[in-house]
Parts: structure tokens; C-alpha cells; sequence
């Protein structure tokens, strides 16, 4: 199966602002932002994208421009990996949302989560990963199993795809940290996902493209004793 590289959309005019942004508009890239999105084009400049996948919001929009440019890529875009539908939480303060029953449910129990006049993050789990299944089936059976896509999505959508590739609840998606522009990798095989990178602002991702197989090897196989890297 190919590799899907996950990039959370780079540093927004609403992070750091302490409001809950969702899906609000006029969200964009800050100037911080902009220069993050600008230096993926060299970050990812050792890997060969065979796709771009991207949610339709403007910060991911302008996260994946340069990097499409440079790919001479259109990026699809992709409703099932839309930011969280916070409802009637949209917009407001962090600091107002603490004293909220429901906020210790987002945070101990984030799989009973359910957003006033929004949607819940077993939810938004089941659509994103369901998507990312679609798309990798769709860019190996095109390109092949050495085939790498990126998609470009938000923080929590991330989390709960991650989350589900290491086999664990919903419930412990709140221990992953995905920030502003931060590279994971997942290679998807028959048998099991293979988590490469997580949360990573590096530039060395040459070896996240998979190697030739050799005859004898089943690419779903763990490495016994943990992986010798690779030459």
C-alpha cells in the first residue's frame, strides 16, 4: 500500500488567539504560517508526492499552494477531512469553554465527545479514516505500493487518524501532539498500519519513502528485534 504523509495545516491567524476556530471564516495563515508553508517545498523536497489531498478550508489551502506549485500537483479536496464541527462552541473563548461539563468529556473521554449543535469525535474519526483508506487504495492501485501522498489536514482530525493507525482508543488521542505544520507518516499495509514519524518539524524525510521489496520479504511484517533503518 503507499505512504500518506499527514501534514496538520501550518500556524493560523487563530492559533494562539485562545478562541476555538473550527470552521469559522477568515481563518487564514499567519505571517509565521506563511513562511512555514513556503519552506515545505524544501522540507519535503526528498520525497516524490504522488498526490495532495487537503481539506477545503482556506489554511490548508494556502498551506499546500507552494508545495502543489512545485509538485505541478492540483490537490483534491476533501470534504471528509474538514475541521471539527464544534457547533455552538465555534468562535468562542477557550477560557469560557473550561468550566463546560462537556469539556472534561473532550478530555478524558473524547470518544463520548459529542459538540452542542455539532457533530462527536468518534464521528469525525470514522469519516477521516474511512477517507484515508479510500485515497491510499486509490493512489496504489494508480501508482503503485512505493506511492507517497500528503494530506493536509487539521490538528484533531490528525490525532484521530493517528490514533487509529497505532491500534489504540479514541480515548488516548489527547496524548498525541500534532502542531501548526508538522509532518507523521503512515505506511498502510494488509495486515497493520506502521507509524513512521510523528508530530515532526524536521527536513529529513528521505526515509519515509519505502524501498524495494526484496522477493522473499511480506511488507506487512514487523521487523522482529525493531527495524535496522535503512541505507
Amino acid at each position: 500500500m503507499a505512504t500518506l504523509v499527514l501534514l496538520r495545516h501550518a500556524r493560523s491567524t487563530a492559533n494562539g488567539s485562545g478562541v476555538l476556530a473550527g470552521r469559522s471564516e477568515g481563518v487564514t495563515l499567519d505571517p509565521t504560517g506563511q513562511r512555514q508553508a513556503a519552506d515545505l517545498v524544501d522540507r519535503l523536497a526528498e520525497v516524490t508526492l504522488h498526490d495532495i489531498v487537503r481539506s477545503p478550508l482556506p489554511r490548508c489551502e494556502q498551506t499546500v499552494s507552494a508545495l502543489a506549485a512545485a509538485r505541478d500537483l492540483d490537490p483534491v479536496v476533501d470534504d471528509a477531512f474538514l475541521e471539527v464541527d464544534y457547533g455552538s462552541w465555534t468562535g468562542k473563548a477557550i477560557k469560557d469553554l473550561l468550566g463546560e461539563p462537556l469539556w472534561k468529556v473532550v478530555q478524558q473521554h473524547p470518544s463520548a465527545a459529542v459538540f452542542p449543535d455539532g457533530e462527536g469525535l468518534a464521528d469525525v474519526q470514522a469519516r477521516a479514516v474511512k477517507a484515508v483508506r479510500a485515497h491510499d487504495a486509490r493512489i496504489t492501485a494508480k501508482y503503485g505500493d512505493r506511492a507517497v501522498w500528503l494530506l493536509c489536514s487539521h490538528g484533531d482530525v490528525i490525532k484521530s487518524i493517528l490514533s487509529d493507525a497505532l491500534g489504540q482508543h479514541l480515548d488516548t488521542f489527547q496524548r498525541i501532539v500534532v502542531d501548526p505544520a508538522s509532518v507523521s507518516v503512515i505506511r498502510y499495509t494488509e495486515t497493520r498500519p506502521f507509524v513512521l514519524r510523528m508530530n515532526d518539524a524536521g527536513k529529513e524525510f528521505a526515509g519515509v519513502v519505502p524501498p524495494e521489496p526484496k522477493p522473499e520479504e511480506n511488507t506487512g511484517d514487523a521487523t522482529v528485534g525493531g527495524s535496522t533503518g535503512q541505507a
